[in-house]
Parts: C-alpha cells; sequence; structure tokens
C-alpha cells in the first residue's frame, strides 16, 4: 500500500494521534514505569501532552528530548513535515514548508534543518570498501569570469566517495589538495580496496597508500578504462545538483552539508517513504 496523504491524515488525525503513536514507538506498547516499575498502564493526560502511570502517578513525556518538545508548532504539523520529507524524491524547501503547514519562513526552515539533522545521523558515516569511485564537485551558481570545474571562483568544494552497489559519503572541502583529500580517503575507504578517480594530481600517491588505484583520464577524452571508470559519483553529483536546482534553487556553502546529509540518506537508504517516516521518528 502506498504511503498516500489519505493514509497519512487517517492515521494521524490530531496532534493526541500523534502522541499515541510516538508514546508506542518510543516507550512500546506495554511501557514499564521508570519510577515503580510497573508495566503497561499509562493513560493520557488532559491537558499535557504526556502519559501518567495508573500505579504511581508517574508521567512520561513522549515529546522529551526530541525537536518536538516545547515547540510552538502542533506535534501533527512535525508530523505532516516528516511525511513530505519522506515521500519527495528531490528535499523539501523551506518556503514549501512555509506553504504546507501555514507557519512562518523562519519555523519552517527551522524545522528543515532539524530534520535534516536526523536524516544525516541515521545514514551513519561507515567506511567504503570494494570498489569505490572518487571525485570532487563545484556546488553554486553561475559566475561572469565563466569558469567551470576546477579553479571556479565563488562556489563550495564537495568531495564525494561511492562505494559501487553500496554507499555514498560526501565532505565539504576548502581545497582539492592533496592534503585535504587523501587523509579523508584514508580514513573512510578500507584498506585493500579498489578506486577509481581521474587525472586530477591529489590522487596520484594513492597506490602507495594500501589502494588498488586506477585512473581515467577526462581531459584526454577518456571515461571509462577496464574497471576503472568514475559514472556512478558523477551521477550521483548530477542528480544532487538537479535536487538542488529544482527544489532549493540556492543553497549557501554555510548549511550545504545539512543538505548533503539529506541526499546521502536518500540515496544509501533506498526504502519505501513509510519506512523513511517511521525510520526517522526512530531516530528522534
Amino acid at each position: 500500500m502506498k504511503f498516500t496523504i489519505q493514509n497519512f491524515l487517517k492515521r494521524f488525525p490530531d496532534d493526541d494521534a500523534c502522541l499515541a503513536h510516538l508514546m508506542r514507538v518510543r516507550y512500546g506498547n506495554k511501557p514499564i514505569c521508570p519510577k515503580c516499575g510497573k508495566k503497561g498502564k499509562f493513560h493520557k493526560m488532559s491537558k499535557h501532552p504526556a502519559y501518567a502511570c495508573a500505579w504511581c502517578g508517574h508521567h512520561i513525556h513522549p515529546c522529551a528530548g526530541t525537536p518536538f518538545h516545547r515547540s510552538r508548532t502542533s506535534l501533527q504539523l512535525w508530523f505532516y513535515a516528516l511525511y513530505l520529507f519522506a515521500t519527495s524524491r528531490h528535499g523539501v524547501s523551506a518556503k514549501e514548508l512555509q506553504r504546507q503547514l501555514g507557519v512562518t519562513y523562519k519555523t519552517a526552515w527551522r524545522m528543515g534543518h532539524q530534520i535534516r539533522k536526523y536524516m544525516a545521523e541515521i545514514d551513519g558515516d561507515d567506511p567504503l570498501s570494494g570498489h569505490v569511485e572518487i571525485d570532487e564537485t563545484y556546488v553554486g551558481g553561475k559566475r561572469s569570469d565563466g569558469k567551470r570545474g576546477r579553479g571556479a571562483s565563488g562556489k563550495t568544494i564537495v568531495f564525494g566517495a561511492l562505494e559501487r552497489g553500496g554507499d555514498v559519503l560526501t565532505r565539504v572541502v576548502p581545497n582539492v589538495k592533496r592534503v585535504t583529500l587523501e587523509p579523508i580517503i584514508v580514513e573512510k575507504v578500507e584498506p585493500g580496496s579498489e578506486i577509481s578517480s581521474d587525472e586530477h594530481l591529489s590522487y596520484r600517491r594513492l597506490g602507495s597508500r594500501g589502494f588498488k588505484h586506477g585512473v581515467v583520464s577526462h581531459g584526454a577524452g577518456e571515461y571509462v578504462r577496464g574497471a576503472y571508470h568514475t559514472n556512478s559519483i558523477d551521477g550521483f553529483w548530477s542528480q544532487l545538483k538537479r535536487s538542488i536546482l529544482s527544489t532549493h534553487i540556492h543553497v549557501s556553502g554555510k548549511h550545504l552539508s545539512k543538505y548533503l546529509g539529506e541526499f546521502e540518506y536518500r540515496f544509501n537508504m533506498r526504502e519505501t517513504p513509510e519506512l523513511i517516516f517511521h525510520r526517522l521518528l526512530l531516530s528522534f
């Protein structure tokens, strides 16, 4: 069954339904009271977003420790924001959240970044192995100097590594020098892995760092050399830039890492919208 807006509204018609779901997600169907140790009898309090133990009266606040705690935005709107992120292929802009939720732009912007933060945390940052493609890209608007790629001014540099058939990881970096990129590769790619890259000089010592390194010379018009190519990571860059352009129009360098965390999550998880929605709830 598709996770449609009708499904969402039927399951989460109001704040109380959302709170009950959050209680089950965080504490189970029969929670044990942390005060008296008895099991399974908690009742919703009438004037507070909390549950009280039927035995001793101890309160459990399902929203505590989450972005929902003491938020002026209703819990149902928070859930709907999660639904929008889960069902979108290219992310959700702050302006879209503002329109859909009826909140201020400032509130929508803050909610979006909170959700992206948890997406990045769920995704994690495990080392890559097998055959890994590495590359850098430049993210930002057009510049009057007309330069593209390495050497372009006013853009944010992003380094990426993609395990074929596996995950992708990205880093915002200050430059593309060897002293910047090589330590990331050594830390995040398992020794003995195969690495595909272009001819950039910053990668030339990877063979001596415990990797089997193959190079394709893009400058000479070469894009595949046997098993070695960077087509997969190039595809990820294209998807990232299309998503930013179509959804967000512009992302500042200051906040780009948060959006990268979101797009890594979308690429790596490959789950249904409903699973993404519930995984986000479990992360809080």
